[in-house]
């Protein structure tokens, strides 16, 4: 065997020899520079006690972010937020009924949806429904004024009579069952 020495590790060289470096003296001469500027800027003198300053931000009169906010104007923020709007003004149609369209026409008519803006109504009598019909654009104007404009879109007044035999999901052609004395 033969003992082979490992070649002599060279001794680590100083870093300022590898890279050249800006001297000390200079470095704290700019920080203390950039010190100096910034003191007079504040408008600090040498040899001055540093003033202390309440930095207050002072406000003005409008309303900001972190200012108290009424019941009201929360909830319409969470309604908003949460898309429940058309769900809200159906509620609140159904619960001022009497009191959007008065006490006459609430007595003759009822609730029945409101859904994309359009308010469906049943009348107790045929007579009550085109009378109620003839005063869409009366009852329209009042709502606008009472809850929003945009927010009642159409209103559809049926007659007290449910759906006729013809239509709907379990329809059957031809007479039915009325087709007794046929």
């Amino acid at each position: 065997m033969s003992s082979r020495r490992p070649p002599a590790a060279e001794a680590p060289r100083p870093l300022r020899e590898l890279v050249e470096l800006t001297p000390e003296r200079l470095v704290a001469a700019a920080a203390l520079g950039r010190a100096k500027e910034n003191a007079r800027r504040r408008g600090l003198r040498p040899g001055e006690a540093p003033r202390r300053r309440a930095d207050v931000q002072l406000g003005d009169a409008r309303p900001g972010g972190r200012d108290p906010r009424t019941v009201a104007e929360t909830l319409d923020s969470l309604v908003g937020q949460l898309a429940w709007a058309p769900g809200v003004a159906g509620g609140t149609i159904q619960a001022r009924w009497a009191e959007l369209l008065g006490a006459e026409v609430a007595a003759r008519a009822s609730y029945v949806s409101f859904d994309a803006g359009v308010l469906t109504m049943r009348a107790d009598s045929t007579a009550w429904a085109t009378n109620l019909r003839w005063a869409v654009p009366t009852m329209l104007r009042t709502l606008a004024t009472e809850l929003g404009e945009g927010v009642v879109l159409q209103i559809e007044v049926q007659g007290p009579g449910g759906p006729g035999f013809g239509r709907g999901p379990r329809s059957v052609r031809g007479r039915g069952v009325r087709d007794t004395y046929g």
